[in-house]
């Protein structure tokens, strides 16, 4: 069911690896607007 979090923000922390940036991407997916965030601040840099 696309679009289930249109309209929605996500604030991802650790979205550069791992689970953060997969549920970064699944979020983005279902439509959120994703802020992700990383120590490593060009790992969270990827473009949707």
């Amino acid at each position: 069911m696309a679009g289930r979090l249109s309209n929605k923000v996500a604030l991802i922390t650790g979205a550069g690896s791992g689970i953060g940036l997969t549920a970064a991407e699944v979020f983005a997916t279902e439509g959120a607007s994703v802020a992700a965030l990383d120590v490593h601040g060009d790992a969270a840099e990827r473009p949707p």
